[in-house]
């Protein structure tokens, strides 16, 4: 296989996302993050928020960094990037016994911290995973319902977006609706903090940042007074985003490196830090939401991005932040605060340049 690529289109689209940078400010005054979108009182930050960096970006080949932008050292939020860490966090579960099934019920290994409703007792890991757990309840000071007819801006059109986001609608049965919602994800981590019996920055930084040799300073910082009481300790409850502040602050170098592990299903230098079964699984289309794995994006039917093969997988958060593979391409790219409504056509002019020449 080739390992040149067309340069002069690399370039230009590098040079078109550093043109199409978001518009969110950038020392944290309004337009900042999500939260504004909610209806009061939960319109607020119910934690930190950091200044951002400009765009910037890596892209890998075949494990090798090819060509980069901006800061890639700069720790900056990744919101709902986020999400795909939990998910990982919750492959070490699996791998290390502390999840047996995943469609066992939640309340059976993580009693007494929310799912014990006769509604919330039918909510399984598998469910979480897939966004479909319908759970119901109040997480870090909010209730699941802010989330209720939410509507993502790349989602296609349906019966939702009728409804004012926020407006409490039936719930059903667990397993049986898909609905992108933050507080339902923040309770998941709750779940997995009661797992693991220790801090999940610390798990994840033991289990995966440093065996994969991330070297950069981050963070993943709670709401403000979100934490629990495990084994007479207090340990923060991490944000699954930076829905409300809060949440992830990571390198885009470090970025692209969890990206080549979920490319290389979780096998790195010989080690198989996550069983690779649990990667077909999280790219797996789900049943209610073919576009959706396991708190990780797919590409079914080239539906989420025209243009890009059916095989692509990413992880999204909001501020124009993504970690897209290809594994047609053997490729990982990561971009950060691209204006979303451009990153579509990013990607197709990347994908060009890379296999131009690639045969």
């Amino acid at each position: 296989m080739s390992k040149t690529f067309n340069k002069g289109l690399l370039n230009d689209s590098i040079s078109f996302a550093v043109a199409n940078e978001i518009r969110w400010s950038k020392d944290n005054t309004a337009p900042w993050g999500i939260h504004e979108e909610d209806l009061p009182p939960w319109n607020k930050l119910f934690g930190p928020t950091f200044p951002r960096g400009g765009v910037s970006g890596i892209i890998h080949v075949d494990g090798k960094k090819i060509v980069s932008w901006g800061d890639i050292n700069r720790a900056d939020l990744t919101f709902s990037v986020a999400k795909t860490y939990l998910a990982l966090l919750c492959g070490v579960a699996c791998k290390q016994g502390l999840i047996a099934d995943l469609d066992d019920f939640v309340v059976e290994s993580a009693p007494n911290i929310g799912f014990e409703s006769t509604h919330n007792r039918q909510v399984t890991w598998r469910h979480l995973l897939q966004q479909t757990s319908e759970w119901s309840g109040i997480c870090c000071g909010i209730p699941d319902q802010v989330d209720h007819y939410r509507r993502l801006s790349f989602q296609k059109t349906d019966t939702r977006c009728h409804f004012t986001k926020g407006t409490k609608r039936e719930l059903q049965k667990p397993g049986t609706y898909w609905e992108y919602n933050d507080v339902r994800i923040n309770q998941f981590s709750t779940a997995l903090l009661h797992v693991f019996k220790e801090p999940l920055d610390s798990v994840f930084e033991r289990t995966i940042r440093g065996p994969i040799g991330c070297r950069d300073s981050w963070s993943w910082t709670p709401y403000d007074n979100a934490f629990a009481h495990i084994n007479n300790a207090q340990m923060p409850i991490l944000p699954g985003g930076s829905h409300w502040g809060g949440g992830v602050r990571i390198s885009s170098q470090d970025q692209v490196l969890i990206g080549q592990l979920i490319s290389q299903k979780g096998c790195w230098n010989g080690e198989q830090l996550i069983s690779e079964d649990w990667f077909d699984l999280m790219t797996s289309p789900s049943h209610l939401n073919p576009n959706y794995g396991f708190l990780t994006w797919l590409n079914t039917n080239s539906s989420l991005f025209a243009g890009l093969p059916e095989s692509s997988i990413f992880a999204i958060g909001a501020g124009g932040s993504y970690t897209w593979i290809d594994p047609e391409l053997n490729s990982v790219t990561v971009i950060r605060w691209i204006d979303p409504i451009c990153v579509g056509r990013f990607m197709v002019q990347v994908r060009q340049a890379l296999g131009a020449q690639r045969k």
